[in-house]
């Protein structure tokens, strides 16, 4: 393909892509598919010449498209979703196009730059402290992580780190082994699973800390089992607090839970990968408050601002507590301005040496949405979910399970787990929204969260309408077998 081609081609995908959105509702949202199905529709090795563009287009639509969850779906209501914008998209061709790898500032000095102000952007966008900020005297700054998993892992090896070299500067007798082998973590136990996957990966222990009626993790709790923890060996160092827990969108007490971490010594990360992006409205920065207490901080603008995956951006107070955990100098990587105050390598900052040109996708939405523009989309999607609560309240087969602050409604029918379940495998079966559960107190619960560019209120009440349809036959069902055996 040379650029001619490549100039008619582009122009056909972007209608292509165009396309595919504007009419994304009409189709099955979730696929119906078997385990394996694609492997029959393609040959079993790559082609010896070339083929066709037109070849291959055509089976997008004859191979990809039947096994596609269509995550930008209005009817999507599953996980918090992939938020992609128009600009976004074009950001993302803009840097595939430039095909640059960033990793030090000399590798790319405008990649590097644009993502140190993009985050400080964000960050004010935030209110986060200025010990947050690059632009400030203090230590800190942002990154731009793939995933806030990778912000949990990075916080956590960090904090490992920065403990060991603590405790051998009190006793350098002691083994980088052995205070390891007794370090431990805390996180709540409605976490994302990804905050075990990373003591896993880190090899230290981690505890679940209870919590309370809201599903949030209190001070007396934490600071209960950080002196049972210190009175039998242990060495509490880190502690991962939720603001928007995946199950319910719960809250961490932070203003309450970091002064206990700083007291301890405990590197406090707080991951608020969904509900961290709403922050930018000044209704729910509350929710925030206690930020200053951590050491490091992740949201996920690729979840609720517009900004297509991957993209999680991670603040810490103390970018050397970070960049001495991975920093590698080989010779064919330095640099004449290494070292200088205005120069961030950020190969330093992650687990990937090199890393794409991100910043470009929060360049293009902040600027072409506007702060006022990224609010109103928040806003418009807590009011639909608010509007999803009222129907499910509405309606005596139904309860809310957990509070509804933001994007995310906790509900089910009044019953037994079965019956949830069941009600469950109907809407995946039928295909036309898509939801998954979770478990609240042991009880099987329904997840329905708005966070999709296009949904609109008539979505809402058309998914809504499609579930007490089903739950209407369930029960009738049900009625009708209890009372044959009755």
């Amino acid at each position: 393909m040379d650029a001619a081609e490549f100039r008619r081609r582009g122009k056909e995908m972007v209608d292509f892509v165009a396309d595919y959105q504007e009419n994304i509702e009409h189709r099955r949202v979730y696929p119906d598919v078997e385990p394996g199905y694609l492997r029959s529709m393609i040959p079993s090795e790559a082609p010896l010449e070339p083929e066709s563009y037109e070849d291959v287009l055509r089976d997008v639509d004859r191979v990809i498209m039947p096994g596609v969850t269509h995550w930008l779906s209005p009817h999507f209501y599953a996980y918090y979703a992939n938020s992609t914008s128009f600009p976004s998209i074009l950001a993302d061709l803009l840097s595939s196009g430039i095909g640059t790898i960033g990793f030090t500032w000399a590798a790319n000095p405008a990649c590097s730059e644009l993502e140190t102000v993009m985050l400080d952007w964000l960050g004010k966008m935030l209110q986060l402290p200025e010990d947050f900020l690059s632009e400030t005297q203090g230590q800190g700054g942002g990154v731009i992580q793939g995933t806030a998993s990778e912000a949990t892992l990075m916080a956590l090896l960090s904090a490992r780190l920065k403990t060991v070299k603590c405790v051998q500067e009190s006793d350098p007798q002691r083994s980088e082994a052995d205070i390891i082998s007794k370090l431990i973590a805390y996180t709540s136990e409605e976490a994302h699973s990804s905050v075990e996957k990373a003591s896993i990966i880190g090899g230290v222990v981690i505890r679940m800390v209870p919590t309370d009626e809201h599903f949030s993790v209190r001070a007396e709790t934490l600071e209960k089992m950080v002196a049972e923890d210190k009175a039998t060996g242990y060495i509490p160092f880190f502690f991962c607090a939720t603001l928007g827990t995946t199950p319910c969108c719960a809250f961490d007490k932070i203003d309450e839970l970091g002064p206990i971490c700083n007291a301890e010594n405990i590197w406090m990360h707080i991951d608020a990968a969904y509900a961290g992006c709403a922050f930018i409205c000044p209704e729910f920065r509350p929710l925030l408050n206690g930020v200053e207490f951590a050491d490091s901080f992740s949201i996920n603008p690729n979840k609720f601002l517009l900004v297509g995956f991957d993209c999680s951006a991670m603040w810490v107070k103390k970018s050397a507590d970070l960049t001495r955990a991975f920093q590698m100098d080989p010779e064919y990587l330095k640099h004449e301005h290494q070292g200088s105050g205005l120069v961030k390598d950020y190969m330093h900052w992650g687990i990937p040496m090199a890393r794409r040109f991100r910043s470009l996708k929060l360049w293009f939405v902040f600027r072409m949405y506007g702060l006022r523009g990224l609010q109103a989309f928040i806003r418009k999607h807590v009011e639909l979910a608010k509007t999803f609560e009222n129907l499910v309240r509405g309606d005596n087969n139904f309860e809310i399970c957990a509070e509804v602050v933001m994007g995310l409604v906790c509900f089910r029918l009044k019953g037994s787990d079965e019956l949830n379940k069941a009600l469950l495998k109907q809407i995946t079966r039928t295909g036309k929204i898509y939801l998954v559960p979770c478990k609240l107190r042991g009880r099987f619960v329904l997840r329905f969260v708005v966070c999709g560019r296009t949904t609109e209120l008539r979505h809402i009440q058309e998914a809504w309408k499609h579930i007490t349809e089903l739950s209407s036959e369930l029960l009738q069902n049900l009625f009708d077998h209890e009372g044959k055996e009755n």
